[in-house]
């Protein structure tokens, strides 16, 4: 087992939420550049900016505002964006010196980061298959070597919410893209993931159990259930 293996299994072992988790893990890779794309109300930067004294910049990037092609809940009026925007400024303010803002899509931010310049990048957007494809894809270059991508909402199930909406394909995608980049990946508990930006060839690594899944648990829409009367 090599070293990140280690940490890796050392971080879930000694985690009790999905934050403790990334806590621990950004703490012993010895993150220091970190980037977010998918703020929403701010809660999981001022959790690692509290917690990981290691941080010397953390850039955000989220659009707030309504986008007319994402077909996601979480997809609110540009007013309704405009109060969750100032609510996560809140909270990150006391941190002001290490926070860089950077209002837009990944497309429109993503160009503007220097190459190589993160040791992390966390993606918690756009979950639909159009989405996990442009974060990933857009991020990896800004990633150095041996540098880390995470993620979140890595359902087992592509139906995360209702018919409705678009499903949420970070899994099983974020393993292909692992695959054509030569990259490990570590399935972790919690729906998350952490790929690493190295050359040693694609790897997974399944503490999160996800080896067993079928297609049909994957892919199929669960059983409607019956009214009872």
């Amino acid at each position: 087992m090599g070293t990140t293996d280690k940490i890796v299994e050392t971080a879930i072992e000694q985690s009790a939420s999905r934050h403790d988790l990334w806590v621990n893990l950004i703490t012993s890779l010895k993150c220091a550049a970190l980037c977010e794309i998918g703020v929403w109300r701010g809660e999981f930067a001022e959790t690692l900016l509290s917690r990981v004294d290691g941080i010397e910049s953390y850039v955000l990037i989220d659009p707030w505002r309504n986008l007319p092609d994402w077909n996601k809940p979480a997809n609110k009026s540009d007013i309704a964006f405009e109060n969750i925007r100032k609510h996560a400024l809140h909270r990150v303010e006391p941190f002001a010196d290490k926070v860089v803002e950077m209002r837009g899509t990944t497309k429109e931010m993503c160009p503007m980061i220097a190459d190589r310049s993160l040791d992390f990048a966390y993606l918690d957007g756009d979950h639909t298959l159009r989405g996990i494809t442009i974060d990933l894809t857009m991020v990896l270059p800004k990633i150095r070597e041996g540098g880390f991508i995470g993620g979140d909402d890595f359902t087992k199930t592509i139906w995360q919410h209702s018919d409705e909406f678009s499903p949420s394909e970070v899994f099983p995608y974020a393993i292909y893209f692992a695959e054509a980049h030569d990259l490990t990946i570590y399935t972790l508990p919690r729906n998350q993931f952490l790929i690493v930006n190295d050359n040693s060839g694609f790897r997974v690594c399944d503490f999160g159990g996800y080896a067993v899944l079928t297609p049909a648990e994957i892919y199929s829409k669960p059983p409607v259930e019956e009214p009872s009367f």
